[in-house]
């Protein structure tokens, strides 16, 4: 009997989490191990998107959410960001089968008007025609940046109060929430972190304040279905007080 299965059988399926979110992390060093260039190890990570996009629904999770490309990855050499916008626009266009074959949504969180004119209109187009399919949400965070998405919604909270369209007593925890990115998901149950860093890179930072937290070592190209299941199992070892 392979361990990949006995880790399987151990899951309590009534207690998948809905929500995923998973830092990609280190595709680079990857490539950097093997003597290869930086691209090559991206191209390996998008391979990883794919199988995990599949586990994920074989497994019963609803949303899964994505660090594709950060605000601050525009500080890489200019050649690694080329390469790496011609990745996402050419993994879109691959998507667009995929997801309606097997029932999914595509969102993206993050300012699509930062990005090449040409995958902004693949964007546009793989979000129209999945609308309306349900069975995973992949939620892909691109040119994002926790930080900024938290400004731009206290800019427009603020702008609605200023032109009387909203008043202070109105602001809560929800009203807030729906001026994000992410509005109309449910927050993460489980955020993962590939390569063994342990921190949170400015990625969902209102809506992970009660995430379970999972790091691995393994490098993103690295991650299987093995890795995770583990994540899931231990996320179902912990409980889940909400500050209480």
């Amino acid at each position: 009997m392979s361990p990949l299965f006995v880790y399987a059988e151990m899951i309590d399926k009534e207690r998948i989490p809905g929500h995923i979110a998973i830092i990609m992390d280190g595709n680079g060093r990857w490539a950097k191990s093997r003597g290869l260039p930086k691209i090559a190890g991206h191209r390996a990570g998008a391979a990883v998107v794919k199988k995990v996009i599949k586990e994920s629904i074989e497994l019963g999770v609803k949303v899964l959410s994505l660090y594709a490309f950060s605000t601050e990855n525009w500080k890489r050499p200019k050649k690694e960001v080329t390469a790496l916008m011609w990745l996402l626009e050419h993994s879109l266009r691959s998507h667009l089968a995929v997801a309606q074959k097997n029932n999914i949504r595509l969102l993206i969180s993050g300012k699509s008007s930062g990005l090449p004119v040409s995958l902004q209109k693949r964007i546009k187009d793989v979000v129209k025609k999945t609308k309306d399919n349900s069975r995973l949400i992949l939620n892909l965070a691109l040119n994002y940046g926790g930080r900024e998405e938290i400004l731009r919604a206290t800019r427009e909270i603020a702008s609605k109060v200023e032109q009387k369209k909203l008043k202070l007593s109105g602001i809560d925890q929800r009203l807030f929430s729906n001026h994000l990115s992410t509005r109309g998901l449910p927050d993460p149950e489980l955020l993962i972190r590939t390569s063994g860093e342990q921190r949170l890179s400015n990625f969902l930072l209102w809506q992970i304040s009660y995430s379970e937290l999972y790091f691995t070592p393994k490098l993103w190209p690295e991650f299987k279905k093995q890795d995770l299941i583990e994540a899931i199992l231990e996320y179902q070892k912990r409980q889940r007080r909400f500050g209480a």
